[in-house]
């Protein structure tokens, strides 16, 4: 054992447990919808609006499954039995206004506070598990430059895509062999700094005590999970990207144009689904300090937001927000008319649409925007928590984390599963 080189150790053992995952290795027949381990391959979409929505539009006044539609769930009408809404939920301490995105997909409490230090988001805390089953283990989307909603353990942010060409050509175009000799060898090279700082904490470990040998050990932890994913992209590197019969976006340089961009997005996630690039998405659509050119908009979307109960406002911000309820039926139509076995695409996916906003004008986070689509659940209901003293919205967090198959029980300030999610 001592004569082998450890990195082609790790190797071997990349080989081994990464490639039964790969698509190709799959009997034909299996390869569309099921995982390596034989069971139906279930992706999760996780999306913000920051300015949220407003609550009369889009709460019903009845719980339960006879509930009346709102004007917002009329835009989603045909979805009915593929979603459930629910009301009264947050995240405990959680505040901050619009500093409250930051915790949106992560619960970390005080967002404002002078020591705020952020934990991992629900979409990476899955990628920890199910990621390297893909070629890329999450993508994290925007349609504003530099801000999303994912964050590492360490509480670090995961860069953003928000150019739809950009994330196109990462997830479909090779590139030239010359580019692709580059990634390989950064890759190798990225490796080697590996080996020689695991070796270096290895000589250091022999001088610690106890405590200090104790994080070095979880350090080591991440450095193996680093490895493993240099190890995979290389495999991955090494194989063509899936051919699809679309065409590069056009980006929208207009960046008031909201819908239009997040339409893009959403095409794009559609595409990264269906292929299986990913299983893992989050996407992230902050508003905009500008009109959108919508008919009968004449006002900074972030403004009417703000609407005080201003009756001119609220009827300028209940067509943005129709739009917004629109594009983002056409999203789980397009889900739907996409096959898979005898599955369709949104049967797969759970898509998670929401804000951090509960209400804007007044930035308050409570009583948070929640609607939950496909991905297995038996839908088709109101569920309808105290609108004052909210239900703990991690805990449907963790119940959407066990339909990924996932064996958990706790995720940030749970408390269980969510009561009533069927």
């Amino acid at each position: 054992m001592r004569g082998l080189n450890r990195r082609t150790m790790l190797r071997a053992s990349g080989v081994a447990l990464a490639l039964p995952m790969l698509e190709a290795l799959l009997p034909r027949n299996a390869r569309a919808g099921v995982s390596a381990s034989g069971l139906p391959r279930l992706r999760m979409v996780l999306i913000d609006l920051g300015f949220g929505l407003h609550a009369p539009n889009l709460f019903p006044a009845e719980t339960g499954r006879d509930y009346r539609l709102t004007p917002y769930l009329e835009e989603i009408r045909e979805f009915r039995e593929q979603f459930t809404i629910i009301s009264g939920t947050s995240h405990p301490d959680v505040d901050g206004g619009h500093h409250a995105a930051k915790s949106f997909l992560t619960a970390a409490p005080k967002p404002t506070s002078a020591n705020f230090k952020n934990s991992i988001s629900l979409d990476q805390f899955a990628a920890e598990r199910i990621g390297l089953q893909t070629r890329f283990a999450s993508l994290t989307l925007s349609l504003s430059a530099g801000r999303g909603l994912s964050y590492s353990r360490s509480g670090v942010e995961i860069p953003s895509e928000s150019r739809p060409s950009q994330l196109f050509a990462r997830l479909f175009l090779d590139g030239k062999p010359e580019e692709k000799q580059r990634r390989m060898q950064q890759l190798h090279d990225g490796q080697s700094v590996m080996d020689a700082v695991l070796d270096s904490a290895r000589r250091m470990q022999q001088r610690l005590g106890q405590r200090d040998r104790e994080r070095l050990d979880q350090y080591f932890s991440s450095v193996r999970a680093t490895e493993q994913r240099l190890v995979k992209a290389e495999q991955w590197e090494q194989r063509p990207k899936p051919p699809v019969d679309a065409s590069a976006p056009q980006d929208i340089a207009n960046t008031a144009d909201v819908i239009g961009r997040v339409r893009l997005m959403f095409d794009m996630t559609r595409l990264a689904l269906q292929t299986d690039s990913t299983r893992l998405v989050t996407l992230y659509n902050p508003g905009v300090n500008a009109v959108p050119p919508i008919a009968g908009v004449t006002e900074d979307y972030h403004n009417l937001s703000h609407h005080g109960q201003d009756e001119q406002r609220l009827a300028q911000l209940k067509i943005v927000e129709m739009e917004q309820m629109k594009v983002f039926a056409e999203f789980l139509g397009k889900l739907r008319q996409t096959s898979e076995d005898e599955a369709t695409l949104l049967d797969r996916t759970m898509v998670l649409f929401g804000s951090d906003l509960g209400n804007g004008s007044s930035h308050d986070n409570r009583n948070l925007p929640v609607i939950l689509a496909g991905g297995g659940f038996r839908h088709g209901q109101h569920l309808a928590f105290d609108r004052q003293n909210n239900y703990p919205l991690p805990n449907l967090f963790v119940s959407m984390l066990q339909q990924l198959g996932l064996e958990v029980d706790r995720f940030a300030s749970s408390t269980g599963t969510m009561t009533g999610l069927v």
